[in-house]
């Protein structure tokens, strides 16, 4: 997510429930929001409700249909969006920066070795590369060229507890979100490293971002600090203030 005008931010929560209202009620009438949903659409509760039970039926849907066999479609490196565009919940001015010789990513939760992981050691590891599509729930999309670590292989390497329901990533800039078991182990979701051929950018999420091409932008996390494994459900900064959890692409 992106922000235009600083006194925007402030109200951003309420305009896009609002715009979520606005939405649903134009996809179905009240009627029929409040017979899938069992709520009665009589006030401003009751409507909240309403969307969070269609919310909580849209990511066990998208949930039940995702594979990890199923690939997001790749793009030739012609196609790649130049320049590919700053994203975030603040202004690209505003961007926090650590020093990657010093960074190193935290570990936690349902995971056997919890040593942290500094970059030279995350260059050790297989890499793969992907030209894939970044779709961002405001309308617009762009093809980057991602290169880095598969989170199956990190996953593995560090112990974790494969049958866990959810990876739980927190963020440097203070934005977090998490998936399922089954995103964390799809061979395109990646821990990040370089675009292009070179280190990525601080605009693009330096040192390490999480790159899930079946995955809306909100749910690729950059300036990534830690990863926990867990079967607690861990939310996330925009899944908190409405949006889908599961965010398919």
């Amino acid at each position: 997510m992106s922000r235009t005008q600083p006194d925007r931010t402030a109200i951003a929560p309420e305009l896009k429930r609002i715009e979520r209202r606005l939405m649903l009620k134009g996809a179905l009438s009240l009627g029929g929001l409040s017979m899938l949903s069992g709520c009665a659409l009589d006030d401003e509760p009751s409507i909240e409700r309403a969307l969070s039970i269609m919310s909580r039926f849209t990511d066990k849907m998208q949930a039940f249909l995702f594979s990890r066999h199923k690939l997001a479609r790749e793009f030739d490196i012609s196609q790649i969006t130049q320049p590919f565009p700053f994203n975030a919940y603040y202004d690209e001015d505003e961007i926090r920066t650590v020093d990657p010789a010093h960074w190193c990513l935290e570990l936690g939760g349902l995971i056997m070795d919890r040593r942290p992981w500094s970059l030279s050691q995350f260059r050790t590891l297989p890499q793969k590369r992907q030209i894939t599509r970044h779709i961002c729930v405001e309308g617009w999309s762009a093809i980057g060229d991602w290169s880095g670590v598969p989170l199956s292989i990190f996953l593995q390497r560090i112990g974790a507890d494969l049958k866990a329901k959810y990876v739980n990533f927190r963020c440097f800039d203070d934005y977090s979100t998490s998936i399922d078991m089954e995103t964390a182990l799809h061979p395109q979701t990646i821990l990040t490293l370089d675009y292009g051929n070179a280190a990525l950018p601080p605009a693009y999420g330096a040192p390490m971002k999480v790159r899930i091409p079946t995955k809306l932008g909100y749910k690729n996390p950059k300036y990534l600090a830690s990863i926990e494994v867990t079967n607690h459900f861990p939310g996330g900064y925009w899944e908190d203030q409405g949006y889908d959890w599961f965010g398919g692409s």
